[in-house]
């Protein structure tokens, strides 16, 4: 019974160049060997496959069988799935192609999604997996390796990771057309403590930040706050009237250059944070990763939504 694993790539490469040089001793130059050499490695191969390969002398000259002819079939198929591989082992150590997961905290999602666009355009062939969550969903899934690389606003103190700033990420009050601290510069801590503020779940960077502005010049004063899940449902009840909120100015751009809503501006704001890029300390950096952390890096932020003009 033949046996693959006694076939060679010696003998597939024999029956290639006696097909397309046509005699043994012509293969035999093409190869750089001799013609008894040739003959052996198709021997070796007509003995293991027990039948005859090559057709010798006669009119036609020396040529393949059907059965030499399958198994020169087979040589090209093989020849072209390892052209395949050696191109996308270029391409992995490259770092062109492989999977790379981003977690990025909820208030990115206004600009992530641009963001792998164009790292889809640049590398076509990584696959970037975006994951999004609050603060506390994507240090858990850094500390459970389940993300390679992350862009939030406040570094975790576990896992130790590295970091590097992106871009600025300001914090401002919003508020519903027309509101009356919309229209003032001189705005007291009392007069914000007074305000209902809309908030973020428990564990979220904002909720986080919010709670700090307003226990900062509160003295322990009490404030009213109505938590809400998302950055969408919290501008949706500012905009009806329910409350005010501190929030990321990447959320609210499209909604401020409309009128839909507007600022309110007490000193202290904006508070200006920064977004960084960042993984793992002890994280391996595979040519993909590498390569997608360099692109985010040397954007420096223009990815970002701005309240420039369109």
């Amino acid at each position: 019974m033949p046996r693959l694993e006694l076939v060679t790539f010696k003998q597939l490469r024999a029956i290639r160049t006696v097909a397309e040089n046509g005699t043994l001793t012509a293969a035999a130059e093409v190869l750089g060997l001799t013609a008894p050499a040739i003959h052996t490695q198709i021997r070796i191969l007509e003995e293991n496959l027990q039948c005859k390969l090559v057709e010798r002398g006669g009119a036609l000259g020396t040529r393949l069988t059907a059965e030499g002819r399958a198994v020169l079939d087979a040589e090209s198929t093989i020849q072209y799935a390892l052209e395949g591989c050696m191109q996308k082992v270029r391409a992995l150590k490259d770092g062109h192609t492989g999977v790379v997961v981003l977690g990025v905290v909820s208030t990115g999602k206004y600009f992530a999604p641009r963001l792998v666009a164009m790292l889809q355009k640049q590398y076509p062939d990584i696959d970037v997996v975006l994951r999004i969550g609050n603060r506390d969903d994507i240090v858990r899934d850094l500390q459970q390796q389940a993300i390679d690389l992350a862009i939030m606003g406040r570094p975790p103190r576990t896992p130790l990771v590295k970091m590097e700033q992106i871009g600025n990420h300001p914090h401002i009050i919003i508020a519903p057309p027309n509101h009356p601290l919309s229209e003032r510069y001189n705005i007291s801590p009392q007069d914000l403590l007074a305000e209902t503020f809309i908030a973020r779940e428990a564990g979220s960077g904002t909720r986080i930040l919010l709670i700090r502005f307003l226990d900062s010049f509160g003295d322990g004063a009490p404030y009213r706050f109505i938590e809400m899940g998302t950055n969408e449902t919290i501008k949706q009840a500012v905009i009806a009237g329910l409350g005010i909120a501190l929030i990321s100015q990447h959320t609210v751009t499209a909604e401020l250059k409309s009128g839909r809503l507007v600022t309110v501006e007490p000193a202290g704001l904006p508070i200006e944070r920064k977004w960084y890029l960042l993984h793992r300390k002890d994280l391996f950096l595979t040519p993909s990763i590498a390569n997608v952390h360099r692109f985010i890096s040397d954007l420096n932020g223009s990815f970002l939504p701005t309240m420039k003009p369109d």
